[in-house]
């Protein structure tokens, strides 16, 4: 195995926040909670959990657009978490970043040439070369060279969101990190933007960091899927064996809610219902942070945290009760057989 591109080593990201005004007590949000995980030269390694499980903050912890709270960021053997201002400068060049809302990240007084020239004047391009590099990445994102002169608005969101992706293009990185680049798209939409990713991925040798909240986005995408909850990554393994052989609950309930086009197997699967709120990041369940919702949960889930180890199954699950499962193929059971 070849050294990684990149290397994230028990990642920790806290924010500090008030309690009562009165007392002035401080409470602290665990956002990130000892994650780890590699990235190969041109994998996709994908980060997926439900909303406010801290696989967004993971990814601006290690763009370095967030400083961790304590842990190891090496991209390409580069300690990322100390390096100074200037040196991180220049190496930004070799990792970029799509956000989510398109809208948003775009400057809306900026037109698509000066946002797309923006990176290359940053970074003191050579001002004779800008033109065609621009011309060349709205080819890349099979949008009109013609429409470099309009605004953002002027666009969808989904021509929107593919600016996004030309302007990360624009250094030539060797990763990009993508948050979430098309939960605000249609259905349509969002596979057209999943086949622009593959195809630049496979001409342009790209590593993907790619956070998401559907496992079904991102199945024919990822090479590597690690599945957070409450800011642990709790199940982690290649395409197939998360998707084919998971075994984590929280795991096979994310899968189980992912609607089949194929409606016999839709049938026949398992309805797996998760059960409560999600704990708060301010005071995490103790043993398991996921056992307040799971059906296998005994005592020793509340006593004793699960390490994110191979438990016999052939891949990483942060788990006291593991089961092999094939959501897809499962018949359909009661939940309260679980139980």
């Amino acid at each position: 195995m070849t050294e990684p591109l990149l290397q994230v080593s028990h990642l920790v990201k806290e924010f500090g926040t008030r309690g009562s005004l009165l007392r002035g007590s401080k409470q602290v949000v665990q956002a990130v909670s000892d994650v780890s995980f590699v990235l190969q030269r041109g994998e996709t390694l994908s980060i997926v959990g439900e909303s406010g499980c801290g696989k967004s903050t993971t990814a601006r912890c290690v763009m370095q657009i967030l400083s961790p709270t304590s842990g190891s960021v090496q991209f390409d053997g580069q300690e990322l978490t100390e390096l100074p201002d200037e040196d991180l400068r220049r190496l930004r060049r070799r990792f970029q970043m799509v956000f989510q809302d398109p809208q948003a990240s775009l400057n809306p007084r900026m037109t698509v040439r000066q946002i797309l020239s923006e990176p290359l004047e940053v970074h003191d391009a050579d001002q004779a070369a800008i033109r065609p590099r621009v011309d060349e990445l709205m080819q890349l994102v099979q949008l009109r060279a013609g429409d470099l002169d309009r605004y953002a608005h002027q666009f969808s969101g989904g021509q929107r969101q593919r600016i996004g992706i030309a302007r990360a293009l624009a250094l030539s990185p060797d990763m990009i990190a993508l948050d979430e680049p098309v939960s605000a798209l249609d259905v349509s939409i969002q596979a057209e933007i999943i086949r622009l990713l593959e195809s630049l991925r496979d001409e342009l040798g790209l590593a993907y960091l790619f956070i998401a909240h559907d496992l079904s986005v991102v199945r024919h995408l990822s090479d590597r899927v690690a599945v957070m909850y409450l800011g642990k990554i709790v199940e982690s393994g290649t395409n197939e064996e998360v998707y084919e052989r998971s075994s984590h609950p929280y795991t096979q309930a994310l899968l189980a809610a992912a609607p089949i086009p194929d409606p016999i197997l839709e049938r026949q699967r398992s309805r797996i219902i998760i059960e409560g709120e999600v704990p708060s990041p301010l005071d995490p369940p103790s043993g398991c942070r996921f056992r307040t919702r799971c059906w296998k949960a005994t005592q020793r889930c509340a006593e004793e945290e699960p390490l994110l180890t191979d438990p016999g199954v052939g891949h990483l699950v942060a788990c006291h009760h593991p089961e092999e499962v094939n959501v897809v193929q499962r018949s359909v059971t009661d939940p309260q057989e679980h139980s």
